[in-house]
């Protein structure tokens, strides 16, 4: 994904509630796996269990 559109997503994605985080990181496409990695980053670890069932 472009830097700047990219760069809104990751504003997005660090202001949302929990349920936001995880619809914009399983629902965006053409993230890079970089850029995945940055948005993991921002995800509180202690809720990762959620993202992992809503990957499944």
């Amino acid at each position: 994904m472009e830097a700047m559109a990219f760069q809104k997503v990751a504003e997005d994605f660090n202001t949302a509630g929990l349920d936001g985080k995880i619809d914009i990181y399983v629902n965006t496409e053409g993230l890079t796996q970089a850029q995945y990695k940055e948005l993991l980053r921002m995800f509180p670890i202690d809720e990762l269990h959620r993202l992992e069932e809503a990957l499944e």
